[in-house]
């Protein structure tokens, strides 16, 4: 398999669970708050969205023999500094991983203000992720 049909798999999956979060985007805080089901759908599409960026990363570091990051943070960074991704939107975009580990691994620490700023203001920087890496991929042939 290349290198763009593994990348264009994670990246349709990624379009899919972004059109999820954006279904529940009109939510407001006590909604969440209020309805398990939902926070869960809105967490597990953000976690999922996140694991996609990950993993496209990590694929793309693979592949081209990129440095090998320590942390999924530097999975992100090393997009930016070898210009897959403009090194600006890596540096602003690379705490998803992050968020990615606490919906992940600290369940009890999950912030649902913070859950629900990402609904709001931040599917839109999985968009952009996922068109920067078609583009590089497109440039590359």
């Amino acid at each position: 398999m290349t290198i763009k049909e593994k990348i264009s798999r994670k990246l349709e999956s990624l379009q899919e669970y972004v059109g999820y979060l954006k279904g529940y985007q009109n939510c407001t805080i006590d909604e969440l708050k209020r309805d398990p089901t939902l926070r869960g759908a809105v967490e597990r599409y953000l976690h999922l969205s996140a694991e996609c960026i990950i993993d496209i990363a990590e694929i793309m570091i693979s592949e081209l023999n990129l440095r090998k990051p320590e942390e999924y943070k530097e999975s992100i960074d090393i997009l930016g500094k070898t210009g897959i991704i403009p090194d600006e939107f890596a540096f602003y975009f690379s705490p998803v991983a992050g968020f990615r580990n606490i919906l992940v691994h600290e369940y009890a620490k999950i912030d649902l203000t913070e859950v629900h700023r990402h609904l709001q203001k931040d599917i839109g920087d999985f968009e952009k992720f996922s068109k920067y890496i078609i583009d590089y991929l497109n440039k590359t042939g």
